[in-house]
């Protein structure tokens, strides 16, 4: 069984449809949208400040999620994949983003839409990644421009593919 438990009475809202990995871990003021998956060793803790995820959104395997005491919550929009042991804190996700394996985003970043944060990279504090680009290195730096085909050929692909395979997991 996942660990799903309040912190000072405020608890995971998570709905009927989302798959929820038996070791994964969600605690406090957090809400996940329709369609969402936790995987294994995935942590979403709510405990210090709010956490709200949009529908259609993976949390891979050993990522974190975690905000600032009463100061940064995260806010994740729809469509978005957080690769496997990622770092999320305290900052805003927009819709349809890629967040590529082991990345971190620190505090009070935006990650505006169709945007991908390439594996390993750095986003430090306070920057705002911008709609339809690519974000890698440490730290990370815009590097390119992103196509119509990534936002379809990887975003999409991802978030959906992820639908799929919680699916596997519910029968």
């Amino acid at each position: 069984m996942p660990i799903i438990k309040p912190v000072k009475g405020k608890y995971p809202q998570i709905p009927v449809d989302c798959y929820v990995a038996e070791n994964a871990t969600i605690v406090g003021e957090v809400s996940l949208g329709k369609e969402c998956s936790i995987w294994y060793n995935a942590v979403i803790r709510g405990d210090v400040h709010f956490i709200k995820i949009g529908n259609k959104v993976n949390i891979q395997d050993g990522a974190v999620i975690h905000a600032t005491y009463q100061k940064s919550p995260t806010t994740i929009g729809n469509n978005v994949s957080i690769g496997h042991n990622a770092i999320v804190h305290g900052c805003t996700i927009h819709d349809n983003v890629l967040v590529g394996m082991g990345s971190i985003i620190m505090d009070d970043c935006v990650v505006e839409s169709n945007s991908i944060i390439a594996a390993g990279a750095v986003v430090t504090k306070n920057t705002i990644v911008e709609s339809g680009s690519i974000y890698a290195g440490v730290p990370a730096k815009k590097v390119k421009d992103i196509s119509q085909e990534l936002i379809s050929g990887e975003i999409d692909r991802i978030a959906n593919n992820y639908v799929e395979y919680s699916s596997w997991f519910k029968e």
